[in-house]
C-alpha cells in the first residue's frame, strides 16, 4: 500500500470514527456533515471524496460485503457449494471488519429503527445485495440451483445475519464482543441454511 493510499485509509476511518461519536451523542438527524467535517478535522467538502451523502457513513462496507460475496463465489474450489461458498464470504467479512458486530452496527440497528430514511435505505441496500448474490449463485452452480432456489438460498443466508443481529441488539449491552457476535451469526446461518447443506450432502453420497 502507498504512502498516499494509507493517508486516505486514516482519512476514511477517521470521517467514520467522528460521525459514530456525533450520532451516538447527539443523533442521527441532529447532526451534520459541516459537524462530522470538524470532529475529522476535515473540510465538508473532503468528505464527499469518500462519502457521497451523510446515509453512508453509517453503511460503509456494503458494498465491499456484496464484493466479498461474490468473489468467493468467483474463487469457488472443486467440492465448493453455495452454502460453503456464503458461509466463507461471511466468516472473511466479519473477520476483515467490525462494521457487522461492533460499535457502528449497534448504532445503525438502533437508528434504522428510529429514522425512517434509513430503514429504507437498509431494506434497499438489503433487495440490491440479495439479487445481485443470488445472480452470481445461480450462475456459478447452474447444476444445483436455478434463479428462484438461488434467491430462497440468498434470502436465507441475508436474512438469518439481519435477524440475530437485531436480537443482539436487544441485549442491554448489545454487540459488546466481536468475537461473540461473529460465532452466533456463524451459528445462526448454520441453522439457517441447514436444508442446502443436508441437500448438497445427500446429493455427494449418491
Amino acid at each position: 500500500m502507498t504512502l498516499r493510499e494509507r493517508k486516505r485509509r486514516r482519512t476514511r476511518q477517521a470521517i467514520l470514527a467522528a460521525a459514530t461519536e456525533l450520532f451516538e451523542r447527539d443523533g442521527y438527524t441532529a447532526t451534520t456533515l459541516d459537524d462530522i467535517a470538524a470532529a475529522a478535522e476535515i473540510s465538508k467538502r473532503a468528505i464527499f471524496s469518500y462519502f457521497a451523502s451523510k446515509e453512508d457513513l453509517l453503511f460503509p462496507e456494503s458494498d465491499a460485503r456484496i464484493g466479498a460475496a461474490i468473489g468467493a463465489i468467483e474463487a469457488r474450489q472443486p467440492g465448493d457449494g453455495p452454502v460453503q461458498v456464503l458461509m466463507r464470504a461471511m466468516t472473511t467479512t466479519t473477520q476483515d471488519s467490525d462494521d457487522l458486530t461492533g460499535r457502528r452496527a449497534a448504532l445503525r440497528l438502533r437508528l434504522i429503527r428510529t429514522v425512517p430514511a434509513l430503514r429504507g435505505r437498509a431494506l434497499q441496500q438489503q433487495l440490491d445485495a440479495q439479487r445481485e448474490i443470488a445472480r452470481h449463485l445461480a450462475a456459478a452452480f447452474p447444476a444445483d440451483l436455478d434463479a428462484i432456489s438461488a434467491a430462497a438460498l440468498t434470502g436465507a443466508f441475508i436474512g438469518a445475519v439481519m435477524g440475530v443481529l437485531d436480537l443482539l441488539l436487544e441485549k442491554e449491552d448489545p454487540l459488546q464482543d466481536p468475537a461473540e457476535v461473529r460465532a452466533t451469526l456463524l451459528r445462526a446461518t448454520q441453522v439457517a441454511l441447514a436444508p442446502w447443506l443436508e441437500a448438497s450432502s445427500a446429493k455427494r453420497d449418491l
